[in-house]
């Protein structure tokens, strides 16, 4: 059985948000109060309605508490963002997602009861910087300060040589807990997996060791 999502805000980022969850076969409910931004988002939902979040009837009418996640996409209207979050938490939503602007914003929504905050523009500006910082990092998630699981594009050097050969724990530090080549991943692989031109290594291990072997050439 699908969840269900109600995505409240549907600029470029809840209507993302959304437009993912329903192409995954969720049941997503778009909420707006602008009404252009609800007829043009039905396409991309499974029920779209035009609604103020900061208005505690309007959140009960549209039955709010049935939804089993609800992202708080708001703008740049701060207030309407924490209001929103609020009425939610009283309301009985069991899991709040909001979007945050900076790092005071998403404080208050913390301490208003947001159960995931999230930083599209700071998390953006991260990755773009890691990436111009190593090239050959094509993702990575940070598990925390010190700690991420990166994807790496194997240096030339590497090709045709098993994992047991180039043995990244000994010279790096680093686990491979996967190996993807387009559109496929092995998860796991063997230490005798040879690697080919073209693989990409999803590695895990301390930042610093990370950045060492995602340099090389």
């Amino acid at each position: 059985m699908a969840d269900q999502y109600a995505v409240i805000g549907l600029g470029r980022f809840g209507l993302s948000i959304a437009n993912k969850l329903f192409e995954s076969g969720q049941e997503v409910l778009g909420i707006d109060v602008n009404e252009e931004r609800v007829e043009d988002s039905h396409r991309y939902v499974t029920h779209a309605v035009i609604a103020d979040s900061t208005d505690s009837e309007a959140l009960k009418s549209i039955g709010i508490r049935n939804f089993d996640n609800v992202i708080v996409a708001i703008g740049n209207d701060i207030q309407a963002s924490i209001l929103s979050v609020l009425l939610l938490k009283e309301l009985g939503v069991k899991k709040v997602i909001a979007k945050a602007l900076n790092k005071l914003h998403g404080q208050v929504l913390k301490k208003v009861g947001a159960d995931w905050v999230v930083f599209p523009e700071r998390d953006m500006g991260i990755r773009v910087a890691h990436h111009l910082l190593s090239p050959n990092v094509l993702n990575f998630i940070e598990i925390s300060k010190d700690y991420s699981v990166e994807e790496v594009k194997i240096p030339d050097r590497m090709v045709e040589k098993t994992l047991r050969e180039i043995d990244l724990r000994a010279e790096y530090n680093i686990s491979v807990i996967a190996i993807r080549h387009d559109n496929e991943i092995n998860i796991s692989p063997s230490p005798d997996k040879k690697i080919s031109y073209g693989d990409v290594l999803v590695v895990i291990g301390e930042n610093r060791d990370l950045e060492r072997f995602a340099n090389l050439q």
